[in-house]
C-alpha cells in the first residue's frame, strides 16, 4: 500500500493550527507510517509539489501572494482542507477589512513605529482589500475549524482521511474553541 502524501501550509494565520498538528505528540508515530509529508514548515521542500493527496491549509486570503498560492495549491491537492478557523472564515485576520488597506499600513508601519518609519516597499507581499477564507477562492473538501481546532479533531481528520473517508466532524470541532 503507497503512502498518502500529505501537505501543510499557512497563508495569513498565526501557525497555532500548526501547534495543535504537533501536539498530536507520540500519536503522530501512529500515522506516520501510512503518510509522507511532502510539504510544510517542518519539510525543507521550497516549491508546491505536484500530486498531494491531502493539504491542510491554514490563514486566510489576505495577499496577492496567498491568493496565487491557494489557486497553485488547489490545482495540485486531491483533498483540500480549511484547516481551523482563519482558513474557514477568516477570522482574525479578517480583524482588519473594517479599514481601508492604506489605513492599516499607516498604523502597523507609521503610527506605531518609534525608528526608521516608512512603508514597506520591497518584498513584502500587496494587501487584499479584505482578508478572505480559502472557500471564496477555491473549492474546499473538508472544513476543520477551531482556533486552533483540538488535537482530538485533527487527528481524527487524519485518520479517516487515511481511510478514504471524509470525516464528518460534527461534534468533535468547533469555532473558536
Amino acid at each position: 500500500m503507497s503512502k498518502v502524501r500529505i501537505a501543510t501550509t499557512w497563508l495569513d494565520g498565526c501557525s497555532g493550527c500548526h501547534m495543535s498538528f504537533l501536539d498530536l505528540d507520540e500519536r503522530l508515530a501512529d500515522v506516520a507510517p501510512h503518510i509522507e509529508m511532502v510539504y510544510g514548515p517542518l519539510v525543507d521542500g521550497k516549491v508546491f509539489p505536484e500530486g498531494v493527496d491531502v493539504t491542510l491549509v491554514e490563514g486566510a486570503v489576505a495577499t496577492d501572494e496567498d491568493k496565487k498560492k491557494i489557486r497553485m495549491i488547489r490545482d495540485r491537492s486531491y483533498i483540500l482542507v480549511s484547516f481551523g478557523d482563519c482558513a474557514v472564515t477568516a477570522n482574525v485576520p479578517g480583524m482588519r477589512n473594517q479599514f481601508k488597506v492604506k489605513d492599516v499600513l499607516k498604523r502597523g508601519y507609521l503610527e506605531n513605529s518609534s525608528q526608521n518609519s516608512e512603508l514597506p516597499s520591497i518584498g513584502v507581499p500587496h494587501l487584499l482589500e479584505r482578508a478572505r477564507p480559502v472557500h471564496e477562492f477555491v473549492s474546499v473538501d473538508v472544513f476543520l475549524p477551531g482556533c486552533p481546532p483540538p488535537t482530538e479533531a485533527i487527528l481524527f481528520a487524519i485518520s479517516e482521511l487515511l481511510a478514504g473517508r471524509v470525516p464528518d466532524l460534527k461534534g468533535r470541532a468547533r469555532f473558536g474553541a
